[in-house]
């Protein structure tokens, strides 16, 4: 569970198998593209080998190419690194795992510091199931822009204690997520061979009080069209994807391997008596399905496309079974009851379109609906208090649609609130206010004949909660 803000300018802030395991080189015409999941080690204390290839099998399952396993300082990482890896090479399904290191979790101050980091990755660097690059285990990170190993600076202690260590110099290729200003990328030289922009799946520029000058006339309480096209501007925008990619190329000797993020959503609602996070993130206008669309336009660029995430209960933007694993302590307040499958229902038809340039037949029909449990200005009686940026959000039921063919889909939420939308053959976003009391409720028609109808029991839009919950409710069907 984290989450690192960028610490500059407002600009800047930002069953398919393994595609061949031919070495990766970023950005180069008819180089397999890769997409993976953020899998947070962390809360997986408890996991069996089992566990690990249920996980394995549902994802790949749904297009997704690999684990970025983000491990920490805990005592369980190597047990459950060990579990994963078998998992993955007992199924022998090519599907593949890599380290993304937690540096908000291990310490990085000494060289005995990066000496862990070293025999971790080096202990798994030769393993069938471990991602290559080039004929190197492909390593990443969440965060270390702060870690100097004991030398004078933070890139030369990457690079001596890391990536030109004699330990591993030539062995791996490091794709680090740090969250510094992409113009200081160039004093990587010898660090990074590409760069994880792991912010770039959220609007991150986006904010309640920048609202008013990024979105001028818009009132978020009352969105009409041209207000709608001002978000979309931002929600799933590539602009940030862009700006790292440009400075990427100042690395000297860098591979230049871009590997983007897409996420669904994001809330978080922690006190300040546990992780002290309480604040969103705007996903709606489509966020998943938008960063899909606009990655996909932009995949000449990019090489891999890490999903956050799998299992990130805590900031809620997982699009894993939400029943396997640990919740953080106070999360299932928002997590309990708010399975994201959904979005992970959708993925299998991007992934795929990402991987191959072409947008794949649709065979069944799906159609995948989500919406927040309660208006954005209710009032509940919470210590926590409301989150920050809640007031971009809109009460509004979101709804996606692959089809097969042309068609129809009416939604409601109430008995007197519906529209009924024509329905292309492809993909189809549409949306319909929520009502305060009412429900979720979708049907899909061809031809005068029902295809799809899906109402999910557990749902209501309830004015009056007894605390602040801004997750999403996914609810999917598909016609088969």
């Amino acid at each position: 569970m984290h989450f690192r803000s960028a610490l500059y300018s407002l600009g800047l802030l930002a069953s398919a198998a393994f595609v061949n395991a031919a070495p990766l080189k970023a950005r180069q015409s008819g180089v397999p593209k890769v997409v993976v999941a953020h899998h947070i080690v962390g809360l997986t204390a408890a996991f069996t080998v089992d566990d690990w290839t249920s996980d394995i099998q549902l994802a790949q399952a749904n297009g997704i190419d690999g684990f970025a396993l983000n491990v920490g300082n805990d005592p369980f990482t190597n047990q459950q690194a060990q579990n994963a890896y078998q998992a993955a090479e007992q199924l022998n399904s090519n599907f593949k795992l890599f380290f993304s290191l937690d540096m908000s979790s291990f310490p990085c101050t000494t060289p005995d510091d990066a000496t862990t980091l070293r025999n971790l990755v080096t202990q798994f660097a030769s393993r069938p199931a471990q991602l290559q690059v080039d004929g190197k285990a492909f390593v990443s990170t969440f965060a270390g822009e702060s870690c100097t190993f004991g030398s004078g600076d933070v890139p030369s202690g990457w690079r001596s204690q890391f990536t030109q260590h004699p330990d591993t110099s030539g062995k791996i290729h490091f794709v680090p997520s740090f969250f510094v200003d992409p113009a200081t990328f160039n004093t990587f030289t010898g660090v990074m061979d590409g760069d994880f922009n792991f912010n770039s799946g959220w609007p991150l520029t986006l904010s309640a009080a920048q609202a008013p000058q990024l979105l001028p006339g818009v009132d978020l309480n009352n969105v009409n069209a041209a207000g709608e096209a001002a978000l979309q501007k931002f929600i799933g925008s590539f602009d940030t994807d862009n700006q790292h990619i440009t400075q990427l190329a100042t690395v000297q000797g860098s591979a230049q391997t871009y590997m983007a993020a897409v996420a669904p959503w994001f809330f978080t609602h922690f006190g300040a008596d546990t992780f002290n996070k309480n604040f969103v993130f705007d996903g709606d206008e489509h966020l998943w399905v938008a960063r899909w669309e606009n990655v996909i336009a932009n995949r000449d660029k990019v090489s891999l496309v890490e999903i956050v995430t799998w299992n990130d209960f805590g900031e809620s933007h997982y699009i894993g079974p939400n029943n396997h694993g640990q919740l953080p302590p106070g999360s299932e307040a928002w997590v309990n009851g708010f399975d994201h499958q959904g979005f992970l229902d959708l993925t299998n038809y991007f992934a795929t379109q990402f991987k191959t340039g072409q947008a794949p037949a649709i065979t069944k029909d799906q159609l995948v609906m989500w919406a927040r449990p309660h208006p954005k200005n209710a009032t509940p009686n919470d210590p926590v208090g409301a989150p920050k940026d809640f007031q971009l959000f809109q009460d509004k039921l979101w709804a996606v649609v692959l089809a097969t063919a042309d068609g129809s889909l009416t939604l409601a939420t109430s008995d007197t609130t519906s529209q009924t939308f024509d329905v292309k053959q492809g993909v189809n976003k549409l949306s319909l206010d929520l009502t305060p009391g009412g429900f979720m409720h979708g049907t899909l028609t061809r031809n005068g004949q029902t295809v799809i109808d899906l109402k999910p029991d557990d749902y209501t839009f309830n004015p009056n909660p007894t605390a602040f919950n801004y997750n999403a409710f996914v609810a999917s069907a598909s016609s088969q």
